[in-house]
């Protein structure tokens, strides 16, 4: 019998007690432990704390690549640690302000839990490959098809995930939300709003001597609290076009007519203009890279181009920009959709076609012209010699060509024809996808989507591989082209829409907004190669091409440089943005031709 001071604990049936004998001291410690912590998050907590606690958590462990960048920037610890503690307040009350507008006593577990695995994924990402989730990016990621999404997968990915996203994950599994009345909630969180406002103002004023010239000098880093950009660019990639007003098409084609070239014209031309993919300039042997990259393009006496910018660092923002007659600045303030390169040229009269061999499609550039997909249909052999599932090698382009062409209009194919070529090129992370196994020449190559875990030698192997197989792909293309030569005129362009990193300032792949994006990115090859046909039919002069290789250009020339080499008459066409202009027609032959046979009237040499 018990005596009056004494006391016993209530446990579960069957549970031993803690102190029980046969239960060894530090299990019974942690299930005490474990005990006590169930029991705090048993206790109802408001979805305001919820969502405060949430925020600081997400601030701490899921901005490792802001906290990383700061230090980078402020090199020592007496500059970058007053920086990161600025940093530290600014997102968290910015992520409490943001998460404010759900903290309901309903409903809302799912909807943390999600802000947290999206916060871990971005975090990995921008660990992985140095990228910053800006409206640009996101947009680019929105509209990665299923096979680019695949190849960006891996056990790192899962892992990282679950290390941010368990804890808080198993919280909210286990914690009980103190029910409120909705009005009683509303105006709470009103005041929750209202007070992270005044405490992030504040700091930002107490601060702003040494946050100031920070954000400016390095805007990417509002791209890295996280998660708040990613939220960010998501309503604005999601919902800004609600609120923008309905864009117009504005018609750039009036006016279009052949040349005086086409009058009684032997032959019509065929060009093809091929769309090249995260090609950099710097890795083309042509444009003096150590390793020889290019030698099929080499063998052809292709013209180079050595100081070409992109107007984007990515496809979706390049691509539609490159064809645009606004150019750069123009085209990134317009309002309204304007008419392209592709409607102009098919308003000319030329048979046009477009041919894709990314799953993303052209981005809005061939809509109103003939386009197809390079992977379908295709024959079962062809599919799989050069297909995985729906992603292939570049050389399906090829396959069927002659049938492509033959199908077009006859009455435009009289007239003269223009293909363009969209390549999957050098798409990272997945380099070593982008090249066959018989054109694989610099060995060890990456063979990993998760970069950090190759070597850079290995990446860069990797990724040189890619250029290979497009210079061989180009080689191909020619050889075609010259095939057509007793039925065309025929000439090739090809232009990159952007470059990409490989490591250099920790940078991986590319879509690093414009302003602060490093040269890799923007700094593009363009390679041009003129049938006899072509050659005699816009009277180009060689000796003046090559003399102005090393002359800037960006993809604002590539519109009016195909206007001009393809002889279309529109009000839109600018010579001086042609870049062929100066090198094309009697008065550059004939310079040319005293060139060649020198002042004695000798041919030099």
């Amino acid at each position: 019998m018990l005596g009056s001071n004494s006391s016993s604990v209530a446990r579960p049936q069957g549970e031993p007690a803690v102190d029980d004998p046969l239960v060894p001291a530090p299990v019974g410690a942690l299930r005490s432990h474990w005990r006590a912590v169930d029991a705090w998050l048993a206790r109802p907590r408001t979805a305001r704390r919820v969502v405060v606690w949430l925020s600081l958590y997400l601030a701490l462990v899921a901005n490792w690549p802001l906290w990383i960048e700061l230090a980078r920037i402020g090199g020592a610890p007496s500059v970058y640690l007053p920086s990161i503690a600025s940093m530290l307040l600014l997102t968290v009350c910015g992520t409490v302000a943001l998460l404010s507008f759900t903290a309901w006593s309903r409903w809302m577990k799912p909807v943390w839990f999600g802000v947290v695995v999206l916060a871990a994924v971005v975090q990995h990402y921008m660990l992985s490959y140095r990228v910053v989730m800006d409206p640009s990016m996101l947009a680019n990621a929105m509209q990665t098809d299923a096979n680019e999404v695949r190849d960006l997968m891996s056990w790192r990915l899962l892992l990282n995930v679950i290390l941010v996203a368990a804890l808080p994950g198993w919280a909210l599994w286990c914690l009980r939300l103190a029910p409120q009345r909705l009005v009683s909630q509303a105006w709470r969180n009103g005041v929750l709003l209202l007070a992270v406002a005044l405490l992030a103002a504040g700091g930002a004023m107490a601060m702003n001597r040494q946050l100031a010239p920070l954000m400016r000098n390095n805007a990417n880093l509002r791209y890295m609290m996280n998660p708040l950009a990613s939220l960010y660019s998501a309503g604005s990639v999601t919902f800004g076009p609600v609120f923008k007003h309905n864009r117009r098409l504005i018609p750039m084609s009036g006016g279009a007519a052949l040349g005086a070239s086409y009058a009684g014209q032997a032959k019509p031309p065929l060009f093809v203009l091929v769309v090249g993919e995260t090609a950099r300039s710097d890795h083309f042997g042509l444009n003096g890279y150590a390793r020889d990259t290019t030698p099929q393009l080499a063998a052809r006496k292709v013209l180079s181009w050595r100081d070409v910018h992109s107007c984007g660092t990515n496809t979706l923002a390049s691509v539609p920009c490159m064809f645009s007659p606004l150019g750069k600045q123009a085209f990134e303030g317009r309002k309204d959709d304007y008419e392209n390169l592709m409607d102009v040229l098919q308003a000319s009269g030329l048979a046009v076609f477009w041919l894709d061999n990314q799953a993303g499609g052209c981005k809005g550039v061939c809509d109103r012209i003939p386009h197809a997909s390079a992977f379908d249909p295709l024959d079962v052999g062809v599919k799989s010699a050069l297909c995985d599932g729906d992603e292939c090698l570049d050389d399906v382009m090829l396959k069927g060509l002659d049938q492509r062409l033959a199908a077009l209009p006859a009455e435009r194919r009289a007239k003269g024809v223009v293909l363009v070529m969209h390549q999957m090129g050098s798409h990272g992370p997945s380099y070593f996808k982008r090249s066959s196994p018989d054109s694989k020449r610099f060995l060890p190559e990456c063979r990993s989507n998760a970069l950090a875990e190759c070597s850079h030698s290995e990446l860069l192997n990797g990724y040189d591989n890619s250029i290979a197989y497009t210079d061989r792909f180009l080689g191909k293309t020619i050889d075609w082209l010259q095939g057509q030569s007793a039925a065309f005129d025929p000439a090739l362009l090809y232009l990159s829409d952007h470059g990409e990193s490989l490591g250099e300032y920790g940078l991986f792949l590319h879509g690093v907004p414009y302003s602060f994006a490093p040269e890799v990115q923007k700094h593009v090859p363009m390679v041009a190669w003129f049938g006899e046909g072509m050659t005699a039919r816009r009277q180009l002069s060689a000796s003046c091409m090559s003399a102005g290789l090393d002359t800037p250009l960006t993809h604002d020339n590539l519109y009016h440089t195909v206007l001009g080499l393809m002889d279309v008459k529109t009000p839109t066409y600018l010579p001086a943005l042609d870049a062929l202009a100066s090198c094309r027609g009697r008065d550059a032959m004939a310079t040319s031709s005293r060139a060649a046979v020198g002042p004695s009237g000798r041919t030099p040499g």
